[in-house]
């Protein structure tokens, strides 16, 4: 197994030299500059507290195209309730710390770090990392955040403390970037959640060549507070 050291320069090596988990380099920083670099190029950060920074790019790759986007009929009847009011960019940080705070079946800790938290809302200042939220009564209760660039939005995290309300907000931001004419959602690892929705594997070969394509387009840089 090959695992890289990442330098003070910003390059990554190629994604298909990652091993058999996905794992490709280890170090580096969270810097503005790496972290686009490396979404650019499929390879995203994932490490818990206490271990160096671990960047990966698995083989193969969930992702969702919006026009494959699929909504349960039980689903539809919770957004006819409107039970929630959606928003976008209204409280980055308030849902990438509920994020953390999430616990997961099978995990301990996080791999949302302060550290994590700290690059991602510089991302959301430049522009670059967006956040949607499911409110109920005035409080924050459902969302998820995620990084866009050209034509692709990579997701990151959702959490919900009311049933259904992060399931409400990726429904409006697939709605969203369907609207914007984005191509491909990054889903980064399968799970049941995600695929339930339409999310399909495919290799990291055709992912990266539909990426590499949909960087082409011009980037919706900052907030999105307003296409609601």
């Amino acid at each position: 197994m090959t695992v890289f050291i990442l330098s003070k320069k910003l390059s990554f090596p190629p994604p298909q030299f990652a091993d058999h988990s996905g794992l490709l380099a280890v170090g580096g920083d969270l810097s503005p500059d790496r972290l686009l670099n490396a979404y650019q190029k499929g390879i995203f950060p994932w490490f818990s507290e206490g271990e160096p920074i671990l960047w990966w790019s698995p083989d193969p790759r969930l992702v969702l195209y919006p026009n494959e986007f699929h909504i349960s009929k039980s689903l539809k009847k919770i957004l006819n309730k409107n039970l929630f009011k959606i928003t976008m960019d209204m409280a980055f940080k308030d849902v990438i710390c509920a994020c953390a705070d999430l616990k997961r079946k099978k995990q301990r800790g996080t791999w949302i770090t302060d550290e994590m938290i700290s690059a991602y809302c510089r991302l959301h200042d430049m522009g670059f990392a967006h956040s949607v939220e499911a409110w109920e009564n005035n409080l924050l209760v459902g969302g998820l955040y995620g990084v866009s660039l050209g034509g692709a939005f990579f997701g990151e995290s959702m959490f919900t403390h009311v049933s259904n309300a992060s399931k409400v907000a990726f429904v409006i931001l697939v709605e969203f970037l369907k609207k914007y004419s984005f191509d491909i959602i990054d889903c980064q690892i399968k799970t049941k959640h995600l695929t339930s929705f339409g999310a399909r594997e495919i290799p990291r070969k055709i992912f990266l060549s539909e990426l590499e394509i949909s960087l082409n387009k011009t980037t919706r840089l900052g907030t999105w507070k307003d296409f609601l």
